[in-house]
């Protein structure tokens, strides 16, 4: 059985788009299935009596995952609503300044933009040309823009627009050294790319495991450092705040978080099942082919455009067969730092209506890859998930060489 088989994508889609939603196995999804079973079995039994027990072990296999101590962990339904808690519970006062990238995804920008308007602080957003040229320059780039008022580096850890991977680690060694918090935005990185959040020492880290991680979707977590948790304050307010808090997480944190009323909390619960496919699957040989076949995507797209790649020439490497690159030697390592993993972007010539232009490869060709505006240029990115093909490639080339201007 083809790793496709294991997945209910549509027959006769090629679905090069997981990174905006990612997609459940079949497997991982029937385990959800029996989550909602189990609730609905005996809903106060599974509320009162079994919920916390049952997160505290989704969240233990999530630590060992993640290498962070389960304690330290809360599931949130996606990174969006992580970095809300984060900045909402910030105490910022007129001056501080929140300093990003240009890279951001578009809905943490409006709450970095949000928050620092009511308290009379200022969004400052490091700019990062592309092409990349190393994760030093990055590094230095983002750096400059820091000043005696900075009171946060928000960046993510895997832009959303370009699909560039940023050095977080060398930035949060950097941050602590100087006392500025650190949140790191990993929407789009459990799954895709190792994990150490115990080396990294971000203060916060937020993730998405229903993207790469292919648990079932409104699955996500914020890591905080064990000496900030008193400080955050949940978007709702439930019985996990006060004197008559009922649960017995040991954790202000933990009870305000993992209790925001009555939510179907299978996707959380899900996640182990998740990793356990993964795990089975032997994720990380899938990864190096899906990277490897994202590779071949890139430079194909580059080929039919004419325009230069957005990556170093040495950030790519691999084949179909995730053999190592033309002209490395036998046993080669591949480079220690790469700038894509299984998302990448490449920039588009002038295609008129963006939007129209992505649906003209959905409509007559079932391709469904994300076309966007990015600082004023349109950019492709292409996901590649184990579900993938060569053909799959293949059929996308085919059907921009056929609706590209001028081809």
């Amino acid at each position: 059985m083809s790793l496709r088989d294991l997945f209910l994508l549509e027959p006769g889609v090629v679905f090069l788009n997981h990174g905006s939603f990612g997609a459940t196995p079949r497997p991982v999804f029937e385990a959800c299935q029996e989550w909602q079973r189990r609730l609905e079995s005996e809903p106060v039994r599974f509320y009162q009596r079994e919920l916390m027990g049952h997160l505290r072990a989704a969240r233990d296999a999530l630590g060992a995952y993640l290498n962070a101590p389960a304690e330290d962990l809360a599931f949130v339904p996606n990174a969006t609503a992580a970095v809300n808690i984060v900045a909402r519970s910030l105490r910022l006062r007129p001056g501080d300044e929140i300093l990003t990238t240009d890279h951001e995804y578009g809905a943490c920008d409006n709450i970095w933009d949000m928050v620092a308007c009511r308290a009379g602080a200022s969004v400052i957003r490091a700019c990062l040309p592309l092409p990349a040229v190393s994760p030093e320059d990055m590094l230095e780039r983002i750096w400059a823009g820091v000043t005696p008022r900075t009171k946060l580096l928000f960046v993510s850890h895997i832009t959303s627009p370009t699909a560039l991977r940023l050095p977080v680690e060398a930035l949060c060694r950097r941050a602590r050294e100087a006392g500025i918090l650190t949140m790191v935005d990993g929407a789009h990185g459990p799954g895709q790319i190792p994990l150490d959040l115990g080396a990294m020492q971000a203060d916060f880290y937020t993730g998405n495991c229903h993207k790469w991680l292919c648990a079932p979707k409104s699955a996500g977590f914020l890591y905080a450092r064990r000496d900030l948790q008193e400080d955050l304050v949940p978007l709702v307010v439930s019985w996990g705040v006060g004197e008559n808090n009922p649960f017995d997480n040991g954790s202000r944190f933990l009870d305000s978080l993992q209790w925001p009323g009555t939510v179907d909390q299978s996707a959380y619960l899900s996640v182990p099942a998740a990793i356990a496919f993964q795990r089975e699957q032997d994720w990380d040989a899938v990864r190096a082919d899906c990277r490897a076949l994202l590779g071949e995507a890139l430079r194909g797209i580059g080929e039919l455009t004419g325009l230069a790649p957005i990556y170093p020439e040495d950030s790519e490497g691999g084949t179909r067969t995730g053999e190592p690159s033309p002209g490395a030697g036998a046993g080669q390592a591949e480079p220690t730092w790469r700038f894509y993993h299984q998302m990448g972007a490449a920039p588009l010539p002038p295609v008129g209506d963006v939007p129209a232009f992505q649906a003209r490869l959905f409509d007559e060709y079932r391709v469904e890859v994300p076309c966007i505006t990015w600082n004023g240029r349109p950019y492709i990115r292409v996901s590649v998930q184990g579900y993938n093909t060569g053909e799959d490639i293949d059929a996308l080339l085919k059907a921009l060489r056929a609706i590209l201007p001028g081809r």
